[in-house]
């Protein structure tokens, strides 16, 4: 079984997109794309500066379009194509839930990019209200590093599991966290600007309940695993639901992979800009095979991994022979 996952902000890198401008149609869905968001994203995908794309309102809408260019190179005729090859599953890791949620169907590419792009907005006009960050905790015992990540006034906003903890809060109280850290455990700031996951998003949380009313979703064509508990959905309304009060709510990736783990998943494909959750994959789930799409050069590879792990299409029945005619 085929789990297909996106990854969350932060993965993004200068000049990343630059490649894939060179495959048929991703340039024009890109100039699309931009179009719906509103955001130039050939020239932050190609041209911007670290420091450019690390900017909320940018980092969003770059990565869903990243994913969605790389999910239709890989799949033309969606991921539950009845002629080809089927994923199992999708997930996305915070902001990557909204490229999932398109991908499975969920969404329409533009009512992503819109929304995306609104989440982003929102995001960096919350995280401007007060001074705030992230630092991931490598190592320790789990309820240890937790217990120490609320004793200093933050919170746990990512549990990614395989020994990593995601702390936000003001930088204060994560310099305080930094300074007295839990027994056998590094710190190592992000390159996010806001503590997202938290109390501090609440009013983005807000402002995208004001807007979804006017989206119309579908239910996922194939499961989707939710962010919040690891839950498996099949009601679109439910996973948009979700999308918005998850942006102040912490990102449970660990029950994300224990769900993979228990529906007996066999790969893991990660979607531009890949890494980060193939990852965590190989630490949290031994003997399942992992493979990120990180350029067009591993379009190939993924096509094969697609054929090993997917679920095969369904037989089509012959056409029955016409009937011999009675004289």
């Amino acid at each position: 079984m085929l789990v297909l996952v996106a990854p969350g902000q932060g993965a993004q890198t200068p000049g990343f997109l630059k490649p894939w401008l060179d495959l048929d149609g991703v340039a024009d869905r890109l100039a699309w794309w931009s179009a719906a968001a509103g955001l130039d994203l050939v020239h932050y995908g190609t041209q911007a500066s670290a420091e450019e794309i690390k900017d909320t309102a940018v980092a969003q809408p770059l990565l869903v379009a990243a994913g969605l260019a790389a999910s239709a190179a890989l799949f033309p005729n969606g991921v539950a194509d009845p002629a080809g090859p089927r994923v199992g599953a999708v997930a996305g890791h915070s902001v990557g839930e909204i490229t999932a949620a398109a991908i499975g169907g969920v969404l329409t590419p533009e009512a992503a990019m819109v929304l995306v792009r609104r989440r982003g907005l929102a995001m960096a006009e919350a995280a401007a209200r007060t001074e705030t960050g992230m630092k991931v905790l490598l190592g320790g015992d789990h309820d240890e590093v937790v217990a120490k990540i609320v004793e200093h006034g933050a919170a746990p906003a990512n549990i990614n599991g395989a020994g990593q903890i995601v702390a936000a809060g003001t930088v204060e109280e994560l310099d305080a966290l930094a300074e007295d850290p839990p027994a056998g455990v590094k710190v190592i700031p992000l390159a996010v600007a806001g503590a997202f996951h938290t109390k501090h998003m609440a009013p983005a949380v807000d402002e995208l309940k004001r807007i979804v009313p006017g989206i119309t979703p579908a239910d996922p064509v194939v499961p989707y695993v939710s962010n919040t508990d690891g839950g498996t959905l099949h009601d679109g309304a439910e996973v948009l639901r979700r999308i918005v009060t998850q942006v102040s709510n912490p990102v449970r990736w660990d029950l994300c992979m224990e769900t993979f783990r228990a529906l007996g998943v066999t790969g893991v494909l990660e979607v531009l800009p890949a890494g980060p959750l193939t990852g965590l994959a190989r630490r949290a789930l031994p003997g399942v095979k992992t493979l990120a799409v990180k350029t067009p050069g591993d379009l190939d590879a993924a096509r094969e991994f697609i054929a090993e792990h997917a679920t095969a299409p369904a037989a089509v029945p012959a056409p029955a022979a016409p009937a011999a005619e009675v004289s």
